[in-house]
Parts: C-alpha cells; sequence; structure tokens
C-alpha cells in the first residue's frame, strides 16, 4: 500500500504531465508479456520484429523484473513540467549517479537474483548507468518515436480530461478516478500496489504532486524514491482506441441528420482528439476536418481545448445525448 498525505496547498498545486520516458520504460511491460496488454498487440508484433536487430535487446528486456515487472526508479525520471522533451528525459537518466542506478536496478529484483546482463553491469555502475541509457535511446528511437505524436495525443485527452473532472468535481474525484484501488479519506490518498510487496507512507509537504497518465500501466504506479516529487501513473482513458486504424461508425439515424461525414466525426469524438489525428484516420486533409469541426462546433456539438501545442475536440452532453438517441 502506497499513502500520500496531501494538505490544502499540496492539492491546490496538483499538475498533470505526459513523459514520453515514461512511456519508453513502461512499453517494456508489453514485450515481456504480451498476453497481459492485447490491446497493444498490433504494436508489439511490429515492435518485436524490430527489436530481433537491436543488440541491447536483451538488456532492455532485463529491465523488468520478473514476477513483480518493476522497473528501476531511475529510467523513469519524474517529470518537471507538464510536456517534458525526451532529450530532457534521456539526459536525466544519463545523468543518474552510478551508484544509484545499481541501487535501483537491484531494489526493482527485490531479492531476486539478477540475470547475468546486469549482474556483470552492476559490477561496474558507471558502465551500467551508460549502456541502460544508450539502449533506451536506441529503443526510443525505434520503437516509440514513430508512434509519438499519436500517442502523445491520446495522454494529452486524458489530461484535458482530469483537468476538466477537477474543475468540475473537484479534487476528490480526480485522485479516486485514479484506479480501482485508490482510495481518499482525511487527506490521505492510498494506492494497492498488488504486484509489488511495498508499503510507503509519504507527506507531501509542498514538494508537487505529480499526475501522469500512461499507455502501458494495468493500474496505477508510484515510483518511491523519497528524494523525488511525489508522482502517480495511472491507466490513461482510451488505450484501446490507440491502434485502432478505422473511425467510428456512426448511427445511420445521426447520419440522416448531419450528414454522413459530420456524424462519423461527431461518433468519433468519444475522447478528446485532434484536428491532425482525426484526418489520419480518414485518410483526408486537416482542412476537410477542420470545416466539419467549425459547423460542429457552432452548433455546440463539439467543444475545444487546449493541451499543450496541441487542440484537442469533443462531444459536448448534447452530442453525446444526440448519439444515444438515434442508437434507440
Amino acid at each position: 500500500m502506497i499513502s500520500y498525505r496531501l494538505g490544502v496547498d499540496d492539492l491546490a498545486d496538483m499538475r498533470f504531465a505526459c513523459s514520453p520516458m515514461l512511456e519508453t520504460a513502461t512499453s517494456l511491460w508489453a514485450l515481456y508479456e504480451p498476453s497481459s496488454h492485447v490491446l497493444h498487440l498490433p504494436w508489439i508484433r511490429r515492435t518485436t520484429a524490430l527489436l530481433e536487430e537491436l543488440p541491447e535487446r536483451e538488456l532492455l528486456l532485463s529491465l523488468v523484473a520478473p514476477e513483480v515487472q518493476w522497473l528501476p526508479d531511475f529510467v523513469t525520471p519524474r517529470p518537471t513540467s507538464p510536456l517534458p522533451d525526451i532529450e530532457e528525459e534521456l539526459a536525466k537518466v544519463r545523468a543518474t549517479p552510478p551508484a544509484r542506478a545499481v541501487a535501483d536496478v537491484i531494489r526493482a529484483y527485490d531479492g531476486r537474483r539478477l540475470p547475468p546482463v546486469l549482474e556483470q553491469l552492476c559490477e561496474h555502475p558507471r558502465r551500467l548507468r551508460d549502456r541502460v541509457g544508450s539502449a533506451l535511446t536506441s529503443y526510443w528511437e525505434l520503437a516509440v518515436e514513430p508512434h509519438w505524436p499519436r500517442m502523445r495525443m491520446l495522454l494529452e485527452a486524458d489530461m484535458v480530461h482530469r483537468a476538466q473532472l477537477l474543475a468540475r468535481d473537484g479534487a476528490a474525484a480526480v485522485l479516486t478516478g485514479l484506479d480501482p484501488s485508490a482510495q481518499w479519506a482525511n487527506g490521505v490518498l492510498r494506492l494497492r500496489v498488488s504486484s509489488y510487496q511495498l508499503e510507503y507512507d509519504a507527506d507531501v509537504r509542498g514538494r508537487g504532486f505529480w499526475l501522469v497518465p500512461t499507455l502501458f500501466a494495468k493500474h496505477a504506479i508510484s515510483p518511491v524514491d523519497p528524494s523525488e516529487p511525489p508522482t502517480v501513473a495511472y491507466p490513461a482513458r482510451g488505450i484501446g482506441t490507440l491502434w485502432s486504424p478505422q473511425p467510428t461508425p456512426a448511427p445511420q439515424a445521426l447520419a440522416d441528420l448531419l450528414g454522413k461525414p459530420r456524424a462519423s466525426l461527431l461518433a468519433d469524438l468519444a475522447a478528446p482528439t485532434s484536428t491532425r489525428e482525426l484526418a489520419r484516420r480518414r485518410e483526408v486533409s486537416p482542412s476537410a476536418i477542420s470545416q466539419h469541426l467549425t459547423a460542429l462546433r457552432a452548433a455546440g456539438l463539439v467543444s475545444r481545448s487546449r493541451a499543450g501545442r496541441v487542440v484537442l475536440y469533443a462531444r459536448t452532453p448534447l452530442a453525446d445525448q444526440l448519439i444515444g438517441q438515434s442508437r434507440l
């Protein structure tokens, strides 16, 4: 059980971020155990084939501790801004004190014997840190970077949703929605980490409190290094749509009312989505999508929010009601 005690100031300072380094590291879970990550099977198939040519494949997969599937803390640096750059985060990994890198690896394995590749590297801490940093850089470029715009769009959409939830329903609604195990009472957030025997209790006390959506975690996770800002990574919404090649079909009644292109767009906006992503799904130009979105927004069926450099569109409650009625 992980417990964080948050005061009023901590709740007011609660922030959201998405981390390319977190996605790079946690995606190793999906490669290590594909059967537990079936939503990512299209990506797993492509990446597994590509990894066969990567010299550091064995080292990368050994970072996932068996049974508990924990990762060394230093490969998932805590965010310091809402949208950190991958180069900034990789620089943090490469700048990790070598002794800490070794300690994090040993802690992740929780008393289990290290695989030979890690056992040998732990005898040379600086070499361990440098090789892991280099391997993660190559892995990012090969397996994650080509898909990052699409992944980031979904993560940013989740951040917008949680920020809106925070403004509408308050911090308790956000915190208890992070994970089915999340409990919030008397200023304490409790998270049960089922796969890892861990008892951790900490005061946030003005150190900042980051909430980070992620695509590859099956439940909320929280690195527990007391020297780092408290951070909770939680499963993002809409992961099932990440690798979906086709737009969501619209109900016929809605198509009759709005026309097929606009009805299809509206059906596809259950989660906030960018113009570019909507255009990619339909293989049309972003300007064509923008014209339809402008009309739908003028009719009160679509809302617009900004997440960093991206503008995201989503259905309004009126549109949800319209789609629900058209399916009856």
